[in-house]
């Protein structure tokens, strides 16, 4: 079954990230770069939006100058909560039906190889509602050890059950049948696609396209992918 997709809406939360938020947004620009060089005709519109959650640094001065990325600032502290405000603002202003736009989750820690957005939109049209997509730990900031401890336990293969929300993909009219991320500090990525498979909807996985993300140690969600990091340390 092919399903006709007219929008990519890539949501991004971002706390305190003004280290990382331009290799962020740098990254996303080249990948919807592809898309359009790619489908020039007949790809989807795409529409990028920040939001910035109790942000004190430069995060929002690097974001604001991005003419093709939309923001909004919240004071949640919560990623459930910054990760559901963006894909309401996208929703609320598009001009689609729920069921032809696909919702592109990332991190603002983590920067999207070029053909990112061409697989997510690949499984979309298969009729998949959900594509769990890789992460790879940047090497930058950790020692070979742990790196090669954590590439054994998590191997990049095509079928694999792991949740990151740094790059997960979900069909708009899904994601709203699930009752979207819960308001949490962590671990509202997993917790949505459990509810989604409980509702039936058709899950699939890939290791194609998988997102560099940071590997430091000490993140902003606890028990994050940090805790993943630092949990395979030994």
């Amino acid at each position: 079954m092919t399903t006709l997709i007219r929008q990519l809406v890539i949501v991004v939360p971002a706390r305190d990230e003004e280290k990382t938020i331009a290799r962020c947004l740098d990254a996303l620009e080249q990948a919807v770069a592809r898309l359009h060089s790619a489908r020039p005709t007949d790809g989807p519109e795409v529409r990028i939006v920040v939001v910035l959650d109790r942000c004190v640094d430069g995060t929002a001065s690097v974001v604001a100058r991005r003419p093709s990325v939309d923001f909004l600032a919240i004071s949640a502290g919560k990623v459930g909560v910054a990760r559901s405000r963006g894909i309401e603002r996208a929703l609320a202003d598009s001009a689609f039906a729920p069921e032809s736009v696909w919702i592109a989750n990332t991190d603002a820690d983590s920067a999207v190889p070029a053909d990112w957005l061409c697989v997510q939109l690949e499984a979309a049209e298969a009729g998949h509602g959900v594509l769990l997509g890789a992460v790879r730990p940047d090497e930058e900031g950790l020692d070979a050890e742990r790196l090669a401890h954590y590439l054994l336990r998590h191997p990049l293969r095509e079928s694999h059950r792991n949740v990151h929300g740094a790059n997960l993909g979900v069909r708009a009219d899904h994601y709203l049948a699930g009752g979207g991320f819960a308001p949490v500090a962590t671990g509202e990525d997993a917790a949505l696609v459990a509810k989604l498979e409980s509702l039936g909807v058709d899950v699939t996985s890939t290791a194609r396209a998988a997102v560099l993300t940071s590997s430091r140690l000490l993140g902003r969600a606890p028990d994050g992918y940090a805790g993943v990091l630092r949990a395979v340390a030994g």
